[in-house]
């Protein structure tokens, strides 16, 4: 009989709640199972959390966590990229060049 509470090592320290949460999801949707300790006592605190995996998944989790890509573009830069490219959502209107459309080349 093992004591359970002794086999959970610290993985990772996150000094957002949300990207703590998000890579504790993506390790459960990778079969771990990953408990969540926030560093603040009040909730809806956003002071950072600790993912805390069971030794038997450690290196799988790290692993996974060592394969994700933080060098990319993060959701907002794939947004803005539109801006970076001169692209505009103003709509500007021009004058019609093609001359048969019976509007005399006017909008």
């Amino acid at each position: 009989m093992t004591d359970q509470v002794d086999n959970w090592h610290k993985l990772a320290r996150y000094d957002t709640n949300m990207q703590g949460e998000l890579h504790a999801n993506l390790l459960r949707n990778n079969g771990i199972t990953v408990s969540l300790q926030p560093l603040s006592a009040m909730p809806g605190m956003n002071s950072g959390i600790v993912l805390w995996i069971q030794d038997t998944k450690l290196a799988h989790a790290k692993r996974i966590l060592d394969s994700i890509d933080t060098e990319g573009a993060t959701p907002y830069e794939m947004f803005d990229e539109g801006a970076e490219n001169g692209a505009s959502a103003t709509v500007h209107p021009t004058k019609n060049d093609d001359h048969n459309d019976n509007h005399d080349g006017d909008l």
